[in-house]
């Protein structure tokens, strides 16, 4: 496909850019501002800094919010832009696959801290400790940066620097278009997806049967299954970002003619849906993150009511 059949396929009409953007951009507010009051109270709290599960989960929050506002960004700019500079474009390129890659490396991590907690408390504070934690989200970020650094890399060296300078539609397909690139992919998300799903199988399993016969009555077992089968299918949806590329591959392929309504859908599918699954779980779900984000919307509306109360401002703030 040369640039000027690309252009022309990367037009909508105004009714549906107009919709396209409404929506991506009205999702990603809403979430953006579920998951900040959830880091607001994460760093207000000092209870919640020292433990290790909810600073994997904050971590997963700060990436979500990431990499929400990079693509929500590039989406807008593509319809504003019909084209982006390519160094600017590899760069948000790069920091957007970055993050979609470290979602399930980071459910993987917390189901390995449950699985420890759950499954060897008496360990769990000598092996989970905050060090640890900072130095796993480290490795996450590495892990997630190969696949899409080593397709930089193949670019510097297979293109001219001058492409760096130009302008190009901002389309992962478009920018990196290398030689044994599909193959490449498939075989490193086939990696990736084996390995998270193997941790998480053998983790999930562990702490399902470890809730079992550690639960005094049915209601304690059940509310544990519940928990882990709301892991699993946030860690389903956002494996989604594994398949995604595939899927585009081939639609694309077969259906050139509907090229943005297919990257539409796939993106808010892949991107979109598995991110509003966190503040949800962990926002609703969470007896100590509800209690205390409960506090702090209740706490400021009592101030915007009766700002010269001093109880409730002792109250607001402990």
């Amino acid at each position: 496909m040369n640039s000027t059949t690309a252009a022309f396929l990367n037009q909508d009409v105004f009714y549906f850019a107009f919709l396209k953007n409404f929506t991506v951009v009205l999702l990603g507010v809403v979430i953006n501002y579920m998951n900040t009051m959830l880091v607001f109270t994460f760093f207000k709290n000092q209870v919640f800094s020292d433990n290790p599960r909810y600073i994997l989960y904050i971590h997963m929050v700060i990436n979500d919010i990431l990499l929400l506002t990079l693509t929500v960004s590039l989406h807008v700019l593509s319809y504003i832009f019909q084209a982006l500079n390519v160094s600017l474009c590899c760069f948000i390129l790069l920091i957007a696959a970055n993050a979609t890659m470290n979602t399930p490396l980071n459910l993987a991590g917390m189901a390995i801290e449950r699985y420890i907690a759950i499954c060897h408390p008496l360990r769990h504070s000598q092996i989970c400790t905050v060090r640890r934690t900072y130095i796993l989200i480290a490795f996450i970020w590495c892990a997630g940066a190969i696949p899409r650094l080593t397709d930089l890399f193949i670019l510097f060296a297979t293109k001219p620097l001058s492409l760096f300078s130009s302008n190009i539609l901002c389309y992962s397909y478009d920018v990196f278009q290398l030689p044994y690139k599909e193959e490449k992919n498939y075989a490193t998300h086939a990696v990736y997806l084996f390995s998270v799903w193997l941790i998480l199988i053998i983790t999930y399993f562990r702490i399902l049967f470890a809730a079992k016969a550690a639960a005094s009555d049915a209601a304690s077992a059940k509310k544990a299954r519940n928990t882990i089968l709301l892991h699993g299918a946030q860690l389903l949806l956002c494996m989604l970002s594994y398949i995604t590329p595939v899927i585009d591959t081939i639609m694309l392929s077969d259906f050139p003619q509907y090229r943005t309504h297919i990257l539409f859908l796939t993106y808010l599918v892949s991107h979109i849906v598995p991110r509003i699954l966190s503040p949800l779980i962990y926002g609703i779900r969470d007896e100590q993150l509800k209690k205390h984000m409960k506090r702090y919307i209740l706490c400021k509306q009592i101030v915007q009511i009766r700002p010269t109360k001093e109880p409730f401002a002792k109250a607001c703030n402990p």
